[in-house]
């Protein structure tokens, strides 16, 4: 079994560094997620005794003091830490700029959802997972879309 300090990708492209005991994790260790955001934790026999997950834009996730997006303040974590933009331009996403929604699709928060084949690949196309029947709805209810139009075609009356 894999014992000390190494290396481990998960079949989902999730890739584990750190303390290895008897096959598990154990001691000082961390999952990175492949679209950016790691759990750091302290492992005990497989199990995280104690860890905090970072997202991808250094937003750190507290579970007693969760200020970021709780119903009062709607702002992204971009623009609490680097300010507005000015008046007229949209702040899409968290990102900046936000990605390109392929024409159908959603963007879900870790890639693109077809609603069509109820697939969501990541933002550089593959495959992460099947949508079940709560994840479509949600997604549909609350993802943004990409645009059915574009700016070139003309509405047909």
């Amino acid at each position: 079994r894999m014992e000390g300090f190494g290396y481990y990708t998960l079949p989902m492209g999730t890739e584990y560094r750190g303390s290895l005991w008897d096959g598990m994790f154990h001691g000082h260790g961390e999952l990175r997620r492949p679209t950016g955001g790691a759990y750091r934790a302290l492992w005990d026999r497989g199990l995280p005794a104690q860890g905090k997950y970072t997202f991808t834009d250094g937003l750190e996730f507290e579970v007693e003091k969760w200020l970021y997006c709780d119903g009062y303040d709607r702002r992204f974590y971009t623009e609490i830490s680097s300010g507005f933009k000015p008046p007229g331009i949209a702040h899409l996403t968290n990102l900046d700029p936000p990605k390109i929604i392929p024409k159908g699709c959603y963007d879900c928060g870790d890639g693109f959802y077809n609603p069509k084949t109820r697939i969501v690949v990541d933002y550089n196309r593959k495959f992460l997972r099947n949508a079940d029947d709560d994840e479509h709805e949600w997604i549909l209810r609350t993802c943004r879309k990409a645009w059915d139009l574009t700016a070139e075609e003309e509405p047909k009356p």
